[in-house]
């Protein structure tokens, strides 16, 4: 940029800063609140703040320039019209979530796409992203599946000396009654 058109000092902080979001994220999700009233967005931010989430808006035209920056070029097309970002840092599912039960109660908050990683996202996929189960549910069925193969062969260890005590009952008895 020649210095005619290179952008302000407060909006080129702005764009730092977006740029800082955007690479710290590890998914960003991008929607449009078009109709929404103060309240709901703040209603919406509860629950992402939940799962470590931040849903902020930003000019759209700073948010290409950190897009760009950012190397996450294809976030860049759904950033027309009233829209936010949706930072999640660690729990990508859990912030897809919150969007997608949002959107279900207020359909005026639309979502657009995102990025999950270096990966574009369309609607359609932040939905199936959604759909998964949960970092925590996820592990609790990985700590079971690690446990059950444990639990059987508790079980098959606790079965032979009953099992035994059972046959020698019964072999004591047999001999009882033959005597």
């Amino acid at each position: 940029m020649t210095e005619a058109n290179a952008p302000r000092p407060d909006k080129a902080a702005k764009v730092e800063e977006i740029t800082a979001k955007l690479t710290a994220a590890n998914a960003v999700f991008v929607t449009e609140y078009r109709g929404m009233s103060v309240g709901q967005l703040a209603d919406l931010r509860s629950p992402l703040r939940a799962v470590g989430a931040e849903h902020k808006v930003y000019k759209n035209t700073l948010a290409k320039l950190a897009a760009t920056n950012a190397g996450l070029d294809g976030l860049t097309e759904h950033l027309t019209g009233p829209t936010a970002l949706t930072f999640a840092a660690d729990d990508s599912v859990g912030a897809a979530k919150a969007l997608v039960d949002t959107a279900k109660a207020n359909p005026m908050l639309v979502i657009k796409g995102g990025m999950l990683g270096d990966v574009p996202m369309s609607a359609d996929d932040v939905k199936a992203l959604a759909s998964l189960p949960s970092r925590e549910e996820l592990l609790a069925s990985f700590a079971g599946a690690l446990q059950a193969p444990l639990v059987k062969t508790a079980r098959l260890l606790n079965a032979l000396p009953s099992k035994l005590a059972f046959g020698l009952s019964a072999l004591i008895e047999k001999q009882e009654a033959e005597a």
